[in-house]
């Protein structure tokens, strides 16, 4: 069954925050790019969808940061998709 994922903005207009209501990473991931994400699958696909720019994760959330020409409407739903089924590896 797919985990729940909710936006929330951040103060930062593009970053967002996704939470999934549940630990699901052991330690923390940051991704400065698609170079840093390669071996990690999930980032690998956060990271194939236009606008994104670098991952932050922890625990029970991961923080997208977008260019700030990318729109979010065309974002959110891509990354709700990734994260709701993705595998996490410690």
């Amino acid at each position: 069954m797919p985990r729940a994922v909710t936006p929330t903005p951040t103060p930062n207009p593009n970053a967002m925050r996704f939470s999934f209501g549940e630990a699901a990473l052991d330690k923390s991931h940051s991704y400065a790019g698609a170079d840093a994400a390669a071996s990690t699958p999930w980032a690998r696909r956060l990271f194939e969808i236009p606008g994104v720019l670098s991952l932050f994760a922890v625990n029970d959330f991961v923080t997208v940061t977008k260019d700030a020409h990318a729109r979010w409407e065309a974002i959110i739903p891509h990354v709700v998709d990734v994260l709701q089924n993705a595998t996490f590896e410690s």
